[in-house]
């Protein structure tokens, strides 16, 4: 997954950092508050892949005494604070530059720059989020509802990615209709409304990423389906009568923890259920190598043999 992590982001990278030359050299030359908006976004945007690059350099490093189950959760971290950059970079300075321009409105004199730079734009920002899409696909069934299989998912770098660039072509769209309409009708409130409405968009898009990264950090479980391979474990187990829920905890998108009780059948010696657990822990690892740290306890009464 961090692979096709990685693909997204180096693809999101780039178009932000050509689209947001572009705006920026656009809002310079028309004066479009919409376009100096979109600037941002996309400035943010490139701000925000080399922070989730960093993430995921940083989740790779190996356990050790003050962090024994790994760094796994630092994409998580690094996904939180692009939510809190887009809310407060992206969102907050587009209201603030929306609203001033509804106060001391100007007519955007000659369109063209920043039609050129928002088509440009439009299919940069497009063939960003179709890598990042076909990433996601990779790492999942590619199949039901996209918002659905986002909130399920627990790669927080591509869904981030995601996330971002569809912000980005929703916004962009925006831009170009804003800059259409208060061309045509020689209307410049428009414009400063298409910059509010940029904002809001981004504040609704850093509030539904900081939601989703707050709950991975906190912990969230494995899948219903990872859960079931683990149940069905158990019960084509011979050794094994009975077990308790499987506890589970993602410590990244690749890594996590299973704790489990069995109920062994009755008169199993200690030296048994020792190795009938090492070999379900086996099996799990095996059949389910996304789980990477198996604790499995015993709750019969067990002796050794005398």
């Amino acid at each position: 997954m961090a692979g096709n992590s990685k693909i997204a982001i180096y693809g999101a990278i780039g178009a932000n950092s050509l689209i947001a030359i572009g705006k920026f050299m656009a809002a310079f030359f028309t004066g479009s508050s919409a376009m100096l908006a979109e600037g941002i976004h996309s400035l943010v945007d490139t701000g925000n892949g080399l922070l989730l690059l960093l993430g995921i350099k940083r989740s790779k490093q190996e356990p050790d005494e003050m962090h024994p189950f790994g760094y796994g959760k630092e994409v998580y971290f690094w996904s939180f604070v692009v939510s809190i950059l887009i809310f407060a970079l992206g969102g907050g300075f587009a209201i603030y530059e929306g609203i001033h321009a509804l106060q001391d409105p100007h007519v955007i004199e000659d369109p063209t720059w920043n039609y050129g730079v928002l088509i440009a734009a439009l299919v940069f920002e497009g063939t960003a989020l179709y890598l990042a899409l076909r990433a996601f696909n990779k790492s999942r069934a590619a199949s039901g509802n996209l918002i659905r299989n986002i909130v399920q998912s627990k790669d927080a770098a591509t869904f981030a990615v995601i996330i971002e660039d569809a912000a980005a072509v929703l916004g962009l769209s925006i831009a170009l209709l804003g800059v259409y309409l208060s061309q045509q009708l020689q209307n410049p409130y428009i414009d400063g409304a298409a910059s509010v409405c940029i904002g809001v968009l981004l504040l609704i898009v850093a509030t539904f990423l900081a939601k989703e990264s707050k709950g991975l950090l906190l912990g969230e479980s494995a899948t219903p389906e990872v859960i079931a391979a683990v149940e069905k474990i158990m019960k084509d187990h011979p050794s094994v009568k009975d077990w308790t829920l499987p506890q589970t905890m993602h410590f990244g998108p690749d890594s996590i923890l299973l704790v489990i009780e069995v109920d062994m059948v009755d008169s199993m010696e200690l030296l048994d259920a020792e190795n009938t657990m090492q070999s379900i822990r086996n099996e799990i690892q095996q059949k389910e190598p996304i789980i990477t740290q198996v604790f499995i306890q015993s709750t019969n009464n067990l002796e050794k043999n005398m």
